[in-house]
């Protein structure tokens, strides 16, 4: 896979990329990751990227010409998804990160000031991605979130081959509890289940808890989660009884 990301402030992107799974996914081949600077396709002396919006109003809104001739100089022949980072964009999920990651190539433009020229995102983005409602000084956080979350999917750049599908929202649902060595600390065991060596057992537990934190913490998950009919009944059973008067 290729990403190529359009920015004023490239040197953002060194040190996040130079650590941990990213790193390692581009050492390995897996993705190969090239930030470009806005400013070296401005054609003035000053290369401004930026200017006072047409009808008045605070702050200044990124300029057509550089944002264009950086991505056709990169992009070439190759009709590759161009997206905007943008507050207005849909809003990043697990799913949209497993989309993305099926592609080849894909770039980012990160945004700053009031946003880019309109024209932008009429005549060159095929796509617009927020990663919360909320808005950031620029892109480039938006970017690094986005990227993070489509390597660690691409195949072999997770240490354990199955991480990733048994994500929070990889399934539909948040991920239970976790538990390591010492098996019991400060007079808090480990559940037994977990130490059991029964396999089976395991997973109906782990499944069990994930369905259970889903409902405490997000139950607007379950009206979509992949639940067998047994488990949604076992659900409004818990939510009856909570309801139920004391």
């Amino acid at each position: 896979m290729r990403i190529d990301i359009f920015s004023i402030f490239p040197e953002m992107f060194v040190s996040p990329f130079e650590a941990s799974i990213i790193r390692r996914a581009r050492e390995r081949g897996l993705v190969d990751i090239q930030t470009h600077n806005i400013r070296d396709y401005a054609t003035d002396k000053h290369q401004m990227t930026d200017d006072t919006p047409y009808g008045g109003g605070g702050g200044m809104v990124m300029k057509p010409e550089p944002i264009f001739a950086a991505v056709e100089t990169v992009r070439g022949d190759d009709p590759c998804p161009v997206i905007l980072l943008s507050p207005q964009g849909r809003v990043l999920t697990q799913a949209i990160a497993q989309e993305m990651a099926g592609q080849e190539r894909f770039m980012l433009i990160c945004g700053r000031y009031e946003g880019v020229d309109e024209r932008v995102r009429e005549r060159l983005v095929t796509d617009e991605i927020s990663i919360g409602d909320y808005v950031l000084s620029g892109g480039e956080l938006a970017a690094m979130v986005v990227v993070d979350a489509v390597v660690r999917l691409l195949p072999g750049a997770l240490g354990y081959e199955h991480s990733a599908a048994q994500d929070s929202h990889a399934t539909g649902l948040l991920e239970g509890p976790h538990y390591t060595r010492p098996p019991e600390f400060r007079g808090w065991a480990v559940p037994e289940v977990l130490i059991s060596g029964h396999h089976a057992r395991v997973d109906a537990w782990r499944r069990e808890q994930a369905i259970l934190r889903t409902l405490q913490r997000r139950p607007d998950l379950l009206e979509t989660a992949p639940l067998t009919d047994k488990e949604r009944k076992w659900v409004q059973e818990l939510l009856d009884a909570e309801q139920a008067p004391k």
